[in-house]
């Protein structure tokens, strides 16, 4: 029973990845979408989003299927019950990509050097979310930790966004439509980072059976 039950848990990790690969996919297609102003990358951000939401529906149909056929000791429930709450953040960054793309759409935003502080902030986004996912594939405290404190990053370069809008507002020819699209492209990528947070609180619960490793 215990191979069968170990082998499951393989699966449920290698789906979790692929998972968590169309998430990074989407974040950067997002971000590489602004960057270029290219309204043609965002239908492949809105198509990622409805598979991430497909994946998240699988991954739920595992879990609960392994808690269903087999009988997990404590350290297993804490491991199938993080993934179930790491699949709900991951869709949530999907549906916020999504949200990203359905702004640039609008094309009231063009590639300009104000841009890139978002796409730096986009890279680093997505390297929480793919070293939380490599947390929790490795069992990896310390991966787990470094994310929660990797955030700061992401909430420094929000602020940089804030403080460039700020001064691009202060011009009274700024277009102030452009400068809320940024502004909210730049708080669902801060979001994302959130997400990644929560995810790696779970992988310590899965570990450790507290959220605060």
């Amino acid at each position: 029973m215990r191979p069968e039950f170990d082998a499951q848990l393989d699966a449920l990790n290698k789906e979790l990845v692929i998972m968590g690969t169309f998430c990074e996919n989407a974040i950067a297609k997002s971000a590489k979408a602004l960057t270029e102003g290219n309204t043609e990358l965002t239908k492949d951000v809105l198509d990622l989003s409805v598979q991430i939401e497909h994946k998240e529906r699988e991954i739920e149909t595992m879990c609960l299927k392994l808690l269903l056929q087999q009988q997990p000791v404590a350290k297993d429930l804490r491991v199938i019950s993080s993934a179930l709450k790491m699949v709900t953040d991951m869709a949530r960054i999907g549906d916020q990509s999504a949200d990203i793309a359905e702004i640039i759409r609008l094309e009231n935003i063009h590639s300009t050097s104000d841009t890139q502080v978002i796409h730096d902030m986009s890279i680093a986004v997505i390297k929480m979310v793919t070293d939380s996912i490599d947390a929790f594939v490795k069992k990896d405290r310390q991966m787990a930790k470094a994310v929660i404190d990797y955030d700061d990053v992401v909430d420094s370069f929000f602020n940089q966004v804030k403080e460039m809008l700020i001064d691009l507002l202060g011009n009274t020819k700024a277009d102030g439509e452009y400068a809320i699209d940024l502004l909210m492209i730049a708080k669902y990528f801060e979001r994302i980072g959130d997400h990644a947070v929560n995810i790696a609180k779970w992988v310590l619960f899965s570990i450790t059976g507290t959220k605060e490793g």
